[in-house]
């Protein structure tokens, strides 16, 4: 069994996650008027649970906002981006299908990111316009 736990670096989120062959986890933790960056898979589902707080997030062109114990699973190909255009922490959690195979340990090939990435992933959406994320030192 493995647990889940805080690195509390409020720049990367909350992570540490972990995965098996069929399913990964992993927490976030987004600071008031941060963003994930914008991305999408081509093998991987996954589910995004709002543990804290008021979740958002884009999906595709459409916002999404998901109470505390809300949720919303993305499926394949589809873009997505978690942000938080609010004034409190939001912490989610995200579990998915296996991850494309490049990125797992071991694989004899290196992704192709612009599968993952094919458009800037630092945009932000709309409701964080005119915010530097991530913020200079």
């Amino acid at each position: 069994m493995a647990s889940l736990q805080s690195d509390e670096n409020p720049k990367r989120g909350l992570s540490g996650g972990h995965r098996s062959e069929n399913l990964s986890a992993r927490l976030w933790r987004l600071p008031p008027t941060s963003a994930n960056t914008l991305h999408k898979h081509v093998r991987a589902e996954e589910f995004y649970f709002v543990l804290e707080g008021v979740g958002r997030m884009r999906v595709g062109d459409e916002t999404l906002t998901m109470p505390k114990y809300g949720g919303v699973l993305v499926g394949l190909e589809q873009l997505r981006q978690v942000f938080n255009d609010t004034d409190a922490e939001v912490l989610w959690l995200i579990v998915g299908t296996p991850e494309e195979l490049e990125f797992l340990p071991g694989a004899k090939t290196k992704p192709d990111m612009s599968l993952i990435y094919p458009v800037d992933p630092k945009q932000l959406p709309k409701e964080l316009a005119g915010v530097e994320w991530p913020p200079k030192s």
